[in-house]
């Protein structure tokens, strides 16, 4: 019955495995999702909420970033968007009642799954140090509490304000100038541990760092690299562009150590022929060793220069980019042994890669955390840089670059100042704009996050949305670290793990999530929000709000900012509660783009920012130019005995939140402690299909991170490979495991011993 959250916290290490699919969608996803929906929603209510997802008079679906079309089918969601929903407008309720009827050491005993059905959270909540349990608490109360624990503080920089991807560009330039008021750059954010290398990489390379493709480029290409992205999985209706340009004539190749039934055959479900048949995406497969990319990419660039002059886009090399030769030296020195090694491919598999290559005019290559979750991670992202530079594919239509971001505004919250290192001309428009003079100070990322914690630097972390404990590397040493926290917050619309692993004292402030209308004094409210490809615009939310005693985000930073800066600021809190607009005419005086901005969001689909490599043509860089480089190819060693293991998503999972305990596309149902091995390395280590094992992971601390449990699945993962879901196996990323330049964490590459339970 809808409403009715499940009673007792599933056992999840016995799961049950069959084969996996070779096709994703279909009539299997309709009925799916129909299910999940009516058990959280009821019928009207799933019909009432369903058809408003991604439509132009409606909310922006919280599962993802993948943009939407000018034209819009009325079931414009899919099957892992649709659960989003279901779970955000569910009828369940966490009251005062259930917190005092489950005291925290009960909630930190429960799975994330168990968490997470049980409902809204409708009322602020407090844990007192000393306390066993969340209390009832008034608003008030909460923000004179944050206010005490802040101003108490010997340093702005003791305080950390992390947002997550689901935050509005208004509660995101809030929050931003709340802790730039205060007098912090600490700001770390879910792109510190997602697509950070992709932001580093691109900033260096093309002067912007967000993809230069739109959707209709997508429909124009004729070939698209999917590389180290389960589409299936993560961003499911970016099958449907693939199939769109696949019968306009494009060429596919998927670069994925494991087969991605998404990419195998996608059966839309929107259309009949698509649900009978379906359509094979892939042209070409390559099953590539995990942190193989930057090889490939080496290799293929060795191969294009040797094809001869007709191969190589000269005049824009010559007009448009900077250091052509120093790339071209390395690149010829690439070595095909060397990168049959790091990769595990056959040399047919990459000459017929650089054949479709070679035939295509508008090539794109997509890419998303198989990528850029490697100590390599930048380097290699320069490196697909440098394969379109060379054939002139960036500022060109149906050609470019496209990260395929997961939250669905991670990328406009960082467009909206969510960076602990702002560009200067940023803070010098706030400055500007705001009377006051922001820190210049880079502050910490998501890890130095952690470490500031852990080494006693930070006391208070605030967090707008997200699931910081589960998601983040190293559990056991990020638990400990927010422990040792004087305050912990957290701004939520649901029950997470992070909830149950707290500072001294704790709250929990619940907020208005997409799907809930919004209502401030000066009327009703609409939030905006960026995709993946620099689209903005408007959210508006249609069923009335779980509870009335919840506050939207904007209410909630800006009664925050009362509370703790009072008189001292001449910031206009109150008006930018009462109306959005006014947060809209602030920020289209400090962010370029947005000029006009509520004009702008009030056309129906919103509007493109502007991108000088895809528009002009033009490379806002350090040189001028777009920039080719030279970087040494790296890819893991892995000692003898031992397999890579990367961390992913089950297809019943959206980042931390488990929507249930399937992988309907991997044949893996009733649980998650699997690791998938290919039989090949199995038999060799001993480890018999259904045998069940430890996961330790081996770092150079010589510090055992252990992940007890795991049931081993025989799968057709690349040779020296593993897979295995998180957030279960992030306890066996060290922090200090990174990536190169970014500091994102290395969770796609994590070498592991395996130990016979």
């Amino acid at each position: 019955m809808a409403g009715k959250p499940p009673a007792g916290d599933p056992i999840q290490d016995a799961p049950q495995v069959d084969a996996p699919l070779h096709a994703a969608a279909g009539l299997s996803a309709i009925g799916h999702t129909l299910k999940i929906a009516q058990q959280q929603m009821g019928v009207r209510r799933t019909a009432q909420t369903l058809l408003k997802v991604n439509q132009k008079d409606g909310f922006d679906c919280p599962g993802c970033a993948w943009p939407e079309g000018e034209k819009r089918h009325a079931a414009e969601f899919c099957e892992n968007g649709a659960k989003a929903v279901a779970e955000e407008a569910t009828l369940r309720r966490v009251t005062p009642a259930f917190f005092a009827e489950h005291p925290v050491a009960d909630l930190a005993t429960r799975s994330g799954y168990w968490l997470g059905q049980q409902g809204r959270i409708t009322e602020p909540v407090y844990l007192p140090e000393g306390g066993d349990r969340y209390e009832a608490v008034s608003w008030e109360r909460a923000f004179s509490i944050i206010a005490e624990e802040l101003t108490a503080l010997s340093s702005p920089d003791e305080a950390l304000f992390y947002t997550s991807g689901r935050t509005s560009n208004e509660a995101a330039f809030l929050f931003q100038l709340f802790a730039r008021e205060f007098g912090t750059n600490n700001l770390p954010d879910c792109s510190n541990m997602c697509h950070e290398s992709s932001g580093s990489a691109l900033t260096e390379t093309i002067g912007v760092g967000k993809g230069s493709v739109s959707l209709e480029d997508i429909h124009q290409a004729d070939l698209i690299i999917v590389a180290g992205q389960n589409p299936g999985t993560n961003h499911p209706r970016m099958l449907s562009a693939l199939e769109r340009a696949k019968r306009a004539g494009a060429r596919i190749i998927s670069v994925n150590p494991l087969p991605e039934a998404g990419m195998e055959r996608f059966k839309n479900p929107q259309t009949p022929r698509g649900l009978v048949q379906g359509v094979a995406l892939n042209d070409l497969f390559l099953q590539i060793r995990i942190g193989g990319d930057q090889a490939l990419f080496r290799l293929l660039n060795r191969l294009i220069l040797e094809a001869g002059v007709e191969a190589v886009d000269q005049p824009f090399i010559d007009e448009h980019t900077h250091g052509y030769e120093e790339f071209r030296a390395a690149a010829l020195a690439a070595d095909w042994d060397e990168t049959l090694a790091a990769t595990g491919l056959e040399r047919a598999e990459i000459e017929r890669a650089l054949a479709m290559v070679l035939a295509s005019e508008r090539t794109i290559v997509c890419w998303a955390m198989g990528l850029t979750q490697h100590k390599h991670s930048v380097a290699t992202i320069r490196e697909v840089v440098n394969f379109l530079l060379l054939r002139g594919s960036i500022g060109r239509p149906g050609a470019g670059v496209c990260p395929v971001r997961g939250h669905s505004n991670v990328q406009g919250d960082r467009t909206m100042g969510i960076f602990e290192r702002p560009a200067p001309a940023f803070l010098d428009a706030l400055e500007r704009e705001f009377g006051f003079a922001p820190p210049r100070q880079h502050g910490f990322d998501v890890v130095r996050s952690i470490e500031a914690l852990r080494d006693g630097r930070a006391k208070v972390f605030f967090a707008m949305g997200g699931n910081f404990v589960a998601a983040t590397p190293d559990t056991d040493v990020t638990e400990a670290a927010i422990r040792k926290a004087r305050l912990t917050v957290h701004v939520s619309t649901k029950l997470n793990r992070s909830h149950a692993v707290t500072g001294r004292r704790a709250l929990i402030l619940p907020t208005l999530g997409r799907t809930d209308k919004d209502v401030q004094a000066g009327g009703r409210q609409v939030v905006t929000v960026e995709d993946s490809m620099g689209m903005v615009h408007a959210s508006r939310g249609n069923l009335p709000p779980a509870s009335p005693q919840l506050l939207s985000e904007p209410a909630i930073v800006a009664r925050l900012a009362r509370a703790v800066l009072g008189s001292a600021s001449a910031t206009p809190w109150e008006d930018f509660e009462r109306d959005y607009g006014t947060i809209r005419d602030r920020i289209a005086r400090v962010v370029p783009g947005f000029e006009d901005f509520n004009t702008k969001i009030a056309r129906p689909g919103g509007f493109t920012l502007p991108h000088a490599p895809r528009d002009e043509r033009r490379f806002p860089t350090a040189t001028g130019k777009a920039n080719f480089t030279a970087a040494p190819v790296e890819f893991p060693k892995v000692p003898e005995g031992r397999l890579l293991l990367q961390t992913l998503r089950s297809h019943d999972q959206y980042n931390t939140t488990i929507y249930g305990l399937d992988d309907r596309y991997r044949g893996i149902k009733g649980g998650r402690r699997v690791v998938l091995v290919n039989p090949e390395d199995a038999a060799a280590l001993g480890l018999a299909d259904g045998a069940y094992t430890d996961l330790v992971s081996e770092w150079r601390d010589g510090v055992e991170r252990r992940a007890p449990g795991f049931r081993v699945v025989h799968y057709p993962t690349a040779r020296g490979c593993a897979a295995a879901y998180y957030p279960e196996t992030n306890v066996l990323v060290p922090l200090d495991s990174t990536a190169d330049t970014s500091n994102t964490p290395a969770s796609k590459s994590v070498v592991v011993r395996f130990e016979a339970v």
